[in-house]
């Protein structure tokens, strides 16, 4: 058996990082994380770094902005991934500057996670976050670094228990519901565990090598309708429907707050455009996570509802 390739992960304690560290520290691959000093003495994130310590993980202490430690951490290991949060996305370009001086990375995956930005058609301020995604894949084309895109789409865990309706409800309406535009687009919604655990899978497959590895698994794909439908019969009852127009929700876009503006402007590509199922995936850029592991159990947005009701 050859042996596992080592990961280190840049980003573990962030919403999707440590579902990423996690499902790493449970497949066997050496898994290292790297966190500044201040982070592991943070009370609360303190925690977590704990935690992924006593599973395994190897913790390395370093700073994103520290070329030397970054190049020092990325010299121990085959694979990165980063799953650094928005405000960070463009601060890639110091992985790539390390990546490229150490020279050993047999593969490298940048904080995606989410629409395949290549193909968004997002209005502002979604636009701009999703700008720098793409400038961060062209970077590392460019240098000639071997990669693997996740677009993981939507994150079970921010979408279903409030149904993206407005305010931050934490289980899904019982009365009424606003559909943005039409509600036909499909949309997928992805428990995070199985992110992490097809983001793992395809660290070692060579099907996924300079590829976009796309989570579409067939029993996670609805449009806003079939969703509202589905949970209209787990609850046993019709709820009422109040549907947003395009034009009034790009005029919501406009006039609403920072980060209000920035969901409204997501679910309006994913709702509204249907972002993430409007194309085919072509085997020329891209697979599928649940075509290429059917072995993995992942988690229905049918099972996923059960919690809520």
């Amino acid at each position: 058996m050859a042996e596992k390739n080592k990961i280190l992960i840049i980003g573990g304690t962030g919403y999707i990082g440590k579902f990423v560290v996690e499902a790493s520290a449970k497949s066997g691959h050496p898994t290292f994380a790297l966190f500044r000093e201040s982070t592991i003495a943070d009370p609360v994130k303190g925690k977590i770094v704990e935690g992924f310590k006593n599973s395994g993980v190897t913790i390395l202490t370093g700073d994103l902005y520290d070329h030397e430690s970054l190049v020092k951490a990325i010299k121990q290991v085959d694979v990165v991934i980063s799953t650094v949060g928005s405000f960070q996305l463009a601060d890639q370009d110091k992985i790539i500057a390390a990546i490229k001086e150490s020279g050993n990375i047999k593969r490298f995956f940048p904080s995606e996670f989410g629409n395949d930005v290549d193909r968004t058609r997002a209005v502002e301020p979604a636009k701009s976050t999703f700008d720098i995604k793409v400038k961060i894949r062209r970077a590392i084309e460019a240098e000639g670094i071997p990669y693997t895109y996740v677009s993981s789409n939507y994150f079970a865990g921010y979408s279903l228990p409030s149904f993206a309706q407005p305010g931050f409800a934490t289980s899904p309406p019982r009365d009424k519901v606003i559909i943005l535009g039409d509600g036909n687009p499909k949309a997928v919604f992805n428990h995070e565990q199985d992110i992490g655990t097809y983001t793992i899978k395809a660290v070692d497959d060579p099907r996924t090598l300079n590829k976009i590895l796309y989570i579409k698994p067939p029993k996670n794909t609805y449009s806003f309708n079939e969703l509202v439908s589905l949970w209209e019969k787990k609850i046993g009852k019709t709820l009422e429907k109040e549907y947003v127009s395009e034009e009034q929700l790009l005029k919501q876009i406009e006039e609403s707050p920072i980060p209000v503006n920035i969901i409204l402007a997501i679910n309006h590509s994913i709702f509204v455009k249907g972002d993430q199922t409007y194309f085919e995936i072509d085997p020329s850029f891209g697979v599928e996570a649940s075509e290429l592991y059917p072995d993995v159990e992942y988690t229905t947005v049918e099972k996923y509802l059960d919690q809520f009701v």
